[in-house]
């Protein structure tokens, strides 16, 4: 019994170590914060969306529709003038609108006539992450007790009324301005579904490309390092910056090649995604020209060139392939937390702050790019580009400076003091 428990103090020891618990409690950090962000979307659902009316319509129903509006809506533009519907959309951009109604004049009769009216929505779109489309869920739901509450008014007081006008009395026409656009006959929540799966989709693949590369970089370095293949390859007469420069460009080719798999898989995607069947991303515009896709080609290109120079760096400092598997992490979470940011969130709806960070993170551009290009916001991507080709060049620099100095062999980086070269062993 005393064997056993040496054993298990012993391993205890060395398990319990700061390298251990900081990754799990960085990570149990990040998800807790995320768990608060989704613990907050009920309160947003139940905030009154802040809408525009414009009511045409003098009858009784357009009377019971308007007042189920300001019943259950922040009501900050009204009017009975269709010709103040640019009046009313500046309006409600000002003011952090959702949405502008617009009832026609002949509401009322042709529902009484038995034919369904139209309810003309111009909605405003902020962002098409996920939690972006809270609010215009709530004014489709507002819409839908709209319906109901004809319904029951026609049912109650006509007798003659048909059923399926009964049923759906009104319809909708969609017009959403977003970015700059126009896109007619399309909902918010139509877009988002359009985006959803490729900013689902990008970010993982972006996430495991960045994670799988940079570990097998950093276990490489780590190995080469235990198996003494790298002690060997330092004391042979090659320059060190060409040892650096092979492998960095090896390491090139393989980021081209995997750029280049990721690129030939998205536009075959993207090519042929569709709503219901019925509305696809070429009638709306959201498509990526050639330029576009040499653009995120660059981007994955230097992002992966960026990723695998810091894992480079990253793996000088591992003593033996146990000791790489904690360096990953790093690396990890940089992938993990630009990838759940542009999941949910638009890069324009978010607070400073988190703008900052995620451009910050070099991984995180190209995760941003495809929404960007889509809506043709270049400064973002090219911005982003070049920051993350200078965030490269400045891992690859030190990269060769730690091959330059002894610490791969001694330890420690090689000092000068008073014209003499000492080693600082560990």
């Amino acid at each position: 019994m005393s064997a056993l428990g040496n054993i298990l103090k012993k391993e205890a020891r060395e398990l319990m170590t700061p390298t251990t618990f900081i990754p799990i409690i960085l990570i149990a950090i990040m998800f807790g914060t995320l768990g608060n962000a989704f613990g907050n979307i009920e309160e947003e659902m139940q905030e009154k969306p802040v809408i525009g009316i414009i009511n045409s319509d003098e009858g009784n129903l357009s009377f019971i529709t308007t007042s189920i509006i300001q019943n259950y809506s922040d009501v900050v533009f009204k009017s009975n003038n269709i010709s103040e519907k640019e009046k009313g959309l500046e309006e409600l951009k000002d003011k952090e609108g959702v949405a502008l109604l617009i009832i026609p004049s002949d509401f009322s009769e042709r529902i009484l006539n038995n034919i369904p009216s139209e309810i003309e929505i111009n909605w405003i779109m902020k962002g098409a992450g996920i939690l972006d489309s809270i609010s215009s869920s709530v004014v489709e739901n507002l819409v839908y007790i709209i319906n109901r509450n004809l319904s029951i008014e026609l049912i109650s007081t006509n007798a003659t009324v048909n059923a399926t006008i009964a049923l759906n009395p009104t319809y909708r026409n969609d017009t959403t301005y977003f970015k700059g656009r126009e896109l007619k006959g399309v909902s918010p929540g139509d877009i988002t579904n359009i985006l959803s799966s490729q900013s689902t989709l990008i970010p993982i693949v972006m996430m495991m490309v960045i994670i799988m590369a940079g570990s097998t970089v950093i276990s490489s370095m780590a190995l080469e390092k235990e198996n003494k293949t790298l002690e060997t390859l330092l004391t042979l007469p090659v320059n060190r910056i060409s040892i650096v420069a092979g492998k960095i460009i090896a390491s090139a080719i393989i980021g081209l090649i995997l750029a280049v798999i990721y690129m030939i898989g998205y536009s075959n995607f993207l090519g042929s995604f569709e709503i219901s069947g019925q509305i696809n991303i070429i009638d709306l515009g959201l498509y990526l020209s050639p330029s576009d896709f040499l653009l995120l080609g660059l981007s994955v290109f230097v992002t992966l060139i960026a990723a695998l120079s810091f894992c480079m760096l990253l793996g000088t400092m591992a003593k033996n392939y146990k000791s790489a598997q904690t360096l990953t992490f790093p690396v990890t979470l940089l992938a993990l937390i630009p990838m759940f940011i542009t999941m949910f969130k638009d890069f324009d709806t978010l607070p400073i702050a988190l703008k900052a960070l995620l451009f910050g993170i070099p991984f995180s551009h190209p995760m941003m790019a495809p929404r960007a290009l889509l809506f043709d916001d270049y400064l973002l991507v090219i911005s982003g580009i070049i920051y993350v080709a200078i965030f490269a060049i400045i891992m690859i620099i030190l990269a060769v400076w730690v091959f330059k100095t002894d610490r791969l062999l001694t330890g420690s980086v090689r000092r000068k003091k008073k014209g003499r070269s000492l080693f600082k062993l560990k």
